[in-house]
């Protein structure tokens, strides 16, 4: 099945439209030394257990093997995957045993050469 947010597509869940999905935390790029990231990132759920993030109006500069994580603020962190792309709006989905309270930041992180490209802390 696939859920559907503003017309895109994630890999998995049920169909979830604009106006079912309530936004659970967000949060607003900023880039790192050297590398820009824009856009905001929203968690999205449905008042169930399946949330998903989103990149929302997304640009980041290019880079080999960029992730996208979910970052403690002890540095533990979960990869949510590989980024789709450097540029337009995203989802993600988040599983369900990851506790928004404790993995407050999103991060575009370059897993080849352990770079930071930009954040988003959300509340």
């Amino acid at each position: 099945q696939s859920l559907v947010i503003d017309d895109e597509v994630a890999e998995a869940g049920p169909a979830l439209g604009p106006d079912k999905a309530e936004t659970l935390a967000q949060g607003t790029f900023s880039g790192s030394t050297g590398h820009s990231v824009t856009g905001t990132a929203q968690v999205l759920g449905d008042g169930g257990e399946q949330r998903f993030l989103r990149l929302a109006g997304f640009e980041a500069t290019n880079g080999p093997d960029l992730k996208v994580y979910l970052r403690a603020d002890d540095d533990r962190y979960v990869s949510l995957g590989a980024l789709k792309g450097n540029i337009g709006s995203q989802n993600y989905e988040i599983p369900t045993e990851v506790d928004l309270a404790t993995f407050r930041t999103v991060q575009i992180w370059c897993e080849r050469f352990g770079v930071l490209f930009g954040d988003a802390p959300l509340a």
